[in-house]
């Protein structure tokens, strides 16, 4: 990559960072956000990684997680332009885990596998972990497992356990708590609803990313 080529791929990262945290204000403090330090990090491991120096991959994995308050890309993973994580901490991509453009992921998000106990009855060289389309968002928390794909401008919410494949434009929502009158007693009483797979047509376009409403 020549100088030039270089140049634009780092300000289009700190711009990336400016258009999706509205707590950074310049260039200079996107610098310092978590994603910039993965990406990078990941970016010079995932070279690595391509040419067989797997040692040396991992050994740059590891400093850009502890750099980052715990985000862990490992050096296989093939991930698109734009990708954004919110705040990082506790962030797992698997080996196999394909990511596509425009992706937004919060923190204590897994992309993770099913366990060895699964993966090593697959054929060798099969995919183990998700593959997420273009514009996919995966709120706080949520955890993917399994070679299961998420169709390109869907949402997976907080806290969302996701092991089957969702359709383009979808949803796809946690449990979560509805509040209810206090008794007499004075015990909170609480409902949960469970909501399903809901093909909608609500999108995320992307930098400038507007976040979805749930």
């Amino acid at each position: 990559m020549s100088p030039r080529a270089l140049l634009r791929a780092i300000t289009a990262d700190l711009d990336m960072v400016l258009d999706r945290d509205p707590s950074i204000e310049s260039r200079s403090e996107a610098l310092l956000h978590p994603t910039v330090i993965a990406i990078w990090g990941y970016r010079v491991s995932h070279w690595l990684h391509l040419r067989g120096h797997r040692r040396g991959a991992r050994l740059v994995m590891v400093i850009a997680r502890l750099l980052t308050g715990g985000i862990e890309i490992h050096p296989g993973a093939q991930i698109g332009r734009g990708f954004f994580i919110d705040h990082g901490a506790g962030v797992v991509i698997g080996e196999t885990v394909i990511i596509g453009d425009d992706v937004t992921i919060f923190h204590q998000v897994t992309l993770g596998a099913v366990g060895w106990w699964h993966d090593n009855q697959r054929p060798e060289g099969s995919r183990r972990h998700p593959k997420l389309g273009d514009r996919v968002v995966v709120g706080a928390n949520a955890t993917l497992l399994g070679p299961i794909t998420i169709g390109h401008d869907s949402v997976v919410g907080a806290q969302a356990l996701v092991i089957r494949d969702v359709p383009a434009d979808s949803r796809v929502l946690a449990p979560f708590s509805v509040p209810a009158l206090r008794s007499t007693r004075g015990v909170v009483k609480a409902a949960r609803a469970r909501h399903p797979v809901a093909t909608t047509a609500l999108r995320h376009k992307g930098a400038p990313a507007v976040f979805p409403t749930w």
